[in-house]
């Protein structure tokens, strides 16, 4: 198997670091292309035996599959480049939520699928969402879960829902990431823990977190149950937390729900010929 990976930035490095620490791909089977090649170059040089190529032409010529790992802004310009190089038995795998999969059919003669990672997928855990065009067969879909298996759990949704459910699995471990951080920081700042050590204590304390709701089979509120005592210290807490975060994770849904609107505009005017400016 061939895999071509067009654009090599945060996400599109992750995959290949993944792919590669799970001997899912061996670094020859993987061609890239980037916009700076000097970070291809950089990409080859931390995996021997990967071929860093200097068109996305080049890196998507001949693949079975081909990651397109790009901002919104750049689709049209890549694909205008890679278009000529596509023949129809190739797998373009899209990883940007505001490019539709019947934009990509409409401007590529080739299979399209959709994939939105996430950063858990870097210690292989976590989702990979999945959507797949009209022209994708069986055997490609099985090849594309296979490999993404090997780095997290592939969940095929309906495009419908992309954005709600990349706010839970690709967002979400920003969004936790903050609020165990304001955590840290009132515990540093209340009691005058060390901040290394306080850490160290939550991230752990997460960890542990994230195993009771999936391998400990308990729900959120399950768990709430589980650790407040009413009356206690816990359940005090949480009666502050209820009225100080009420409604918080609504406005975070609308905010990024306005943000991919937005987007979506951007991408189809983009593709469709319409001039939009880069701000």
């Amino acid at each position: 198997m061939n895999i071509g990976f067009i654009g090599v930035g945060s996400m599109g490095s992750l995959l290949i670091d993944a792919f590669v620490a799970t001997k899912a791909l061996d670094p020859s089977q993987i061609t890239v292309s980037n916009r700076t090649f000097a970070k291809a170059v950089s990409l080859a040089v931390r995996h021997p035996g990967l071929n860093a190529v200097p068109s996305n032409a080049e890196a998507a010529s001949g693949r079975d599959i081909i990651f397109l790992c790009v901002k919104p802004h750049e689709y049209k310009k890549v694909i205008d480049e890679i278009r000529p190089a596509l023949q129809p038995n190739q797998l373009l795998v899209s990883i940007t939520s505001p490019v539709l999969l019947n934009q990509l059919e409409d401007c590529l003669p080739c299979k399209i699928a959709k994939v939105i990672p996430s950063i858990t997928n870097f210690v292989h855990e976590g989702a990979t969402l999945c959507m797949f065009g009209t022209r994708v067969e069986p055997s490609d879909r099985n090849r594309l879960l296979d490999l993404l298996s090997s780095i997290s759990d592939p969940l095929e949704i309906d495009e419908r829902h992309t954005r709600i459910v990349s706010d839970l699995s690709s967002c979400g471990p920003a969004f936790m990431a903050f609020v165990l951080q304001k955590f840290i920081d009132a515990a540093v700042e209340e009691a005058g823990i060390d901040r290394t050590q306080a850490t160290a204590i939550a991230s752990v304390m997460l960890h542990g977190t994230g195993k009771l709701l999936t391998e400990g089979n308990m729900t959120p509120e399950q768990l709430q149950q589980r650790v407040a005592v009413p009356g206690g210290i816990t359940a005090k807490a949480l009666t502050l937390l209820h009225k100080e975060l009420d409604d918080v994770f609504n406005g975070v849904v609308r905010a990024t729900h306005a943000k991919y609107e937005e987007d979506l505009i951007v991408v189809h005017d983009l593709l469709y010929g319409k001039e939009v400016n880069d701000t």
